[in-house]
């Protein structure tokens, strides 16, 4: 029989319960997110089929610009109207539905592993669809996943910079590449501390 708490830590560790509406939040998010997912994938099929309002849509919402007119001067009057889906589009459109699927995944990360870690256990053990990543999740880990993720996303949004570099300054891309670099310089800090920590934890352990 575990041993009852006095009122003020009970008090004190009920107060984890005060980050459930954070989690349904991002539950909410969640579902904003596949929204908008079905939403530029229904555009991307019309455009396909040659949906002029559709095309539009989508070529406003990447920021893709055409081909530039230029009048006698090399002075930039205009630009090339877009009347079919070009390659170039089309996988800048891809990338972003495949940045919503990322962003997503970690949004499962965080409400899962998350509620798992600090709010309450979720008793998923023998279950079917149970992450695999979840039977030895804490803190740590989490904080290991969550800054790989954050690169994968990053990755997608350079290269999205990239593939349309001509509507960009040399300046946002040289800042967007140094972000992503800290990022990866975070990412494998976060790693190589948690990793100094395990190291110093397991002879300790080994001794108990």
């Amino acid at each position: 029989m575990t041993k009852p708490l006095r009122p003020l830590p009970r008090l004190i560790f009920a107060s984890r319960w005060l980050q459930l509406p954070l989690y349904l939040g991002l539950i909410l998010a969640q579902a904003v997110y596949v929204f908008q997912f079905w939403t530029e994938l229904v555009h991307l099929v019309e455009a396909a089929f040659g949906n002029q309002e559709a095309l539009a849509t989508l070529v406003k919402s990447i920021g893709y610009k055409a081909a530039p007119i230029k009048d006698a001067l090399g002075h930039v009057t205009g630009y090339e109207p877009l009347v079919k889906l070009n390659e170039t589009v089309l996988m800048l459109v891809v990338l972003g539905l495949i940045d919503v699927v990322m962003i997503s995944n970690l949004l499962i990360m965080v409400i899962v592993g998350g509620y798992e870690t600090f709010v309450s256990r979720m008793d998923l053990d023998g279950h079917p669809d149970q992450p695999e990543w979840l039977s030895h999740v804490n803190a740590s880990v989490l904080k290991v996943k969550l800054a790989t993720a954050i690169i994968g996303i990053s990755s997608i949004h350079l290269l999205k910079t990239f593939i349309n570099a001509d509507n960009y300054s040399e300046k946002v891309l040289l800042w967007q590449t140094l972000i992503h670099v800290a990022f990866l310089f975070s990412a494998m800090a976060i790693a190589y501390t948690d990793r100094l920590l395990s190291a110093s934890h397991g002879p300790s352990e080994g001794k108990h």
